[in-house]
């Protein structure tokens, strides 16, 4: 699975428990900067993480239109890992 996460400056532990619940490519975009509207989501992603923490409304709306087009599922979470593991548990590969 390939997930690709918009926002937050730093991650955390998010990474290592990421891969740990089977995720193979993690590709992250902090989405602050005015620079970030030419965003483009990467064609293997399988999941687009929207980090709420520090993120543009803008971009933020961006990416989920983004998402929308490319039929990519699209989920909103605070940078906590206990409320993110809940958000995505429905995503992940059993």
């Amino acid at each position: 699975m390939s997930v690709f996460i918009v926002g937050a400056d730093v991650l955390g532990n998010i990474p290592s428990n990421l891969s740990k619940a089977g995720v193979k490519t993690l590709l992250h975009f902090k989405g602050r900067k005015r620079i970030s509207e030419d965003i483009q989501i990467p064609a293997n992603t399988d999941l687009v993480l929207v980090i709420t923490d520090y993120i543009s409304h803008n971009i933020a709306e961006l990416i989920k239109r983004k998402a929308k087009e490319a039929s990519l599922p699209v989920v909103f979470s605070k940078r906590s890992w206990s409320h993110l593991q809940e958000k995505i548990q429905p995503y992940m590969v059993k």
